[in-house]
This record gives C-alpha cells, sequence and structure tokens, in this order.
C-alpha cells in the first residue's frame, strides 16, 4: 500500500519529532493533540529544528519550505485519522490510553490504514486486541530526538501482515532511518538491554561506587555510548524509565527490579531535565528548551 498521509497522535517530544521526520519525508502529515497549546509549541520546535538543520547544511531550504507546506494540526483524533494510511499514536506509555486511541482508530479510520504505536516497551499484541483489523497493527518505536537518531524498531505482532511491514519498511527508508525487526516482546530489543544498563548506573551511583559524572564518562569512553546512561536517563525522564522498568518487572522478572534510588528520585519530582533537577540539575534555559 502506498502512504500519502501520516497521522501523527500527540504532540509531545516524541509526537513532534516523528512529525517532523513525516514531513521532510515528503508525506502529507498531520499532527494532532488534544492541547492547542501543546501543538503550538510543536509547530515551533518542528520550524526551529528546521531551521537549525538548514543552517548545518543538513536540510536544503526547498525541502524546509515543502516540509513545513506538508505539515497542519488537529485538535481532534478522529479528524486527524480521516485521511490518514498510516497512524502513528506518540501518547505517554499508558496502556489504557492506547487501548482507547486504537479503538478510535477502528471506528474512524479509512479502509487499509495501518494502526501503528511508538510504544517503548508495552504489549504490541495487547494493544491491538481491541481493534478488529489485527493484521494492520505493528510497533514503531522511533527514538529521541527522532531528526538525529537514525533507528526505527517496527515490532511484529502475531498477526501482523507481511505487507504491513513492508510498508513500514518503506516508510522508514523515505524517512532516512534505519529499520530492524523484532517480533513482539516486553521491551523489544532496545529499551529491555538498555533498562538493564540504566538501572545498573543507578545502583552504582546508590552504592557509592562512583560519581555520576564519573559513571556516565566510563560508559562514553569506555564502551563508545554516546550518551552515558544517567544522562540519557534525565534526557528521557526519569519517570518514564521507571515506568518501563516497572512493566519489564513485571513480565520479565526480578532483574529488571526498578533501583530505589530512581524510585526516590520519580517520587521527589526529580524527573530529569524537563523538571530542571534529575540526577544532574539543569539551567532555567535548558527546561525551556526541552519544552519547546
Amino acid at each position: 500500500m502506498e502512504v500519502k498521509t501520516i497521522a501523527v497522535i500527540g504532540a509531545g517530544t516524541m509526537g513532534r519529532g516523528i512529525a517532523y521526520a513525516s514531513a521532510l519525508a515528503g508525506y502529507r502529515t498531520v499532527l494532532e493533540d488534544i492541547s492547542e497549546a501543546r501543538l503550538e509549541q510543536a509547530v515551533a520546535w518542528i520550524e526551529k529544528a528546521f531551521d537549525e538543520g538548514v543552517s548545518r547544511g543538513k536540510v536544503d531550504p526547498v525541502d524546509r519550505l515543502a516540509a513545513m507546506k506538508h505539515l497542519t494540526t488537529a485538535s481532534k483524533v478522529e479528524n486527524a485519522i480521516r485521511e490518514a494510511e498510516l497512524i502513528i499514536e506518540a501518547v505517554p506509555e499508558e496502556m489504557e490510553m492506547k487501548l482507547e486511541l486504537f479503538t478510535i482508530f477502528d471506528k474512524f479510520a479509512k479502509a487499509g490504514a495501518i494502526f501503528s504505536s511508538n510504544t517503548s516497551s508495552l504489549s504490541i499484541t495487547e494493544i491491538s486486541e481491541v481493534t478488529v483489523y489485527r493484521e494492520r497493527c505493528i510497533g514503531m518505536h522511533f527514538f529521541n530526538p527522532v531528526p538525529k537518531m537514525k533507528l526505527i524498531e517496527l515490532i511484529k505482532a502475531p498477526q501482523t501482515s507481511d505487507e504491513t511491514i513492508a510498508t513500514c519498511r518503506e516508510v522508514g527508508r523515505r524517512m532516512n532511518k534505519d529499520v530492524v525487526v523484532v517480533k513482539d516482546s516486553p521491551g523489544f530489543i532496545t529499551s529491555r538491554v538498555s533498562a538493564l544498563i540504566s538501572n545498573e548506573a543507578f545502583a552504582l551511583l546508590e552504592t557509592d561506587i562512583a560519581s555520576a559524572r564519573d559513571i556516565d564518562k566510563a560508559l562514553r569512553l569506555g564502551l563508545n555510548h554516546p550518551m552515558g546512561p544517567l544522562e540519557l536517563a534525565d534526557l528521557v525522564g526519569l519517570d518514564v524509565c521507571f515506568k518501563v522498568l516497572e512493566y519489564l518487572h513485571q513480565t520479565l522478572g526480578e532483574k529488571y527490579k526498578p533501583s530505589p534510588l530512581l524510585q526516590t528520585y520519580v517520587e521527589e519530582g526529580r524527573l530529569g531535565r524537563k523538571s530542571g533537577r534529575g540526577v544532574y540539575d539543569y539551567p532555567q534555559q535548558e527546561i525551556l528548551s526541552h519544552m519547546k
């Protein structure tokens, strides 16, 4: 199936990044959110991201103009998805919210549309069970920041069709992303491995084996990670990391039990960059930049 229009549901950090990639790839892109303020912030962020891409020579000015023309917004899911061949849900990691959205997709999407979730750990099989068209349900796990990160994990549920996978592969190719395919399982590939790394980093910090900066430095320089695990947790959000670990603990066992220090930070509201304090403290301008 040829994809001409992509609907992105949720204009938060991941949704706006996916909308950026979609519009730049030449797809008519509809970005939806119930918050008008969040939509305005998302569009402003996308414009700024394109401008920065142009200034760095990564985006052609002509492509930037075309991409912004491809982008529209909507404040109701039903309106956003009616003409889309591919729907990408990018709301927070709450199963009930995702199930509700896929029920709406089932009722209002055009014939043949693919329903996808950007979940980083939740079961695509369970999400798809609320739909009639399970063969057209798939996970499309993008990575933050979407404009810079090259990977998309495609998560194949038992009933996901080969055609659905092939269509999403082509979308990834046009977005200039590399694609891996993984069978549906808790945490897929990346979240399953990175959750263990970040949890162990918190365990090292909690037992005072090393400072946060030295833990991050060791993994950057010793294991060639582009970002230390504690820095990454602050970027993603400690609350998000905690929820992923809780889910993996429930589904995969004790080795994923969240670090008590991580739990304490979340309970204290130390959520990372978005709150101004996580493992590290962040100046006010960095908080505002993260929110825009």
